[in-house]
């Protein structure tokens, strides 16, 4: 079973509401990301309460200082432009920071069906790029981003073929998931 969420990253807030829902609902939200499965959330902020970009606010189960509820997730088609534009350099943190685990991906990966296989997910990752990857990783595991850059010529950059994976399942509607839990 996955973790709760703890904590989100603010990436956008709205003073009041989403501009195109009438004037009935002046709520104050804020857009979001959870810092662990990387979850949209909609989050209501406590009465009087201002939310900066990029701010980490808590939501887990004891008592919140800056939000009151958690309204529920957020569609992707509700993401205001300037939520976008956080997502994706969250996102490039994120793979930053945690770039070990994304390797380990490229070490550990799949088929997920006879004709499928997980790296082919990854954008401007085909058949080739695919079967070179496990060829060279059956010598020796990859060790980062650079050390897969090395070992494989003419590989599409893979910490931003991540980062675009990522926004995609986040954003779209991509059947298979790789990197977020939904």
């Amino acid at each position: 079973m996955k973790k709760k969420e703890e904590y989100a990253i603010i990436l956008d807030f709205l003073p009041y509401g989403y501009p195109l829902e009438g004037r009935g609902n002046m709520m104050p939200l804020a857009q979001a990301i959870g810092e662990e499965n990387l979850t949209l959330l909609q989050l209501i902020p406590r009465k009087g309460m201002s939310l900066q970009i990029n701010e980490k606010v808590y939501i887990g189960e004891g008592k919140r200082d800056k939000i009151y509820y958690i309204l529920g997730r957020l569609p992707a088609e509700k993401l205001t432009e300037n939520a976008k534009a956080q997502l994706e350099e969250f996102i490039k943190e994120i793979v930053n920071q945690k770039e070990s685990q994304f390797v380990e991906f490229f070490n550990n990966s799949t088929a997920i069906n006879t004709r499928v296989h997980q790296l082919e997910l990854l954008p401007g990752y085909g058949k080739k790029h695919m079967q070179e990857i496990i060829k060279v990783r059956e010598e020796k595991k990859f060790e980062s981003f650079e050390d897969l850059k090395k070992r494989i010529p003419n590989l599409p950059d893979p910490k931003n073929a991540i980062q675009k994976r990522i926004f995609q399942e986040l954003i779209g509607t991509e059947r298979h998931r790789l990197f977020v839990d939904i």
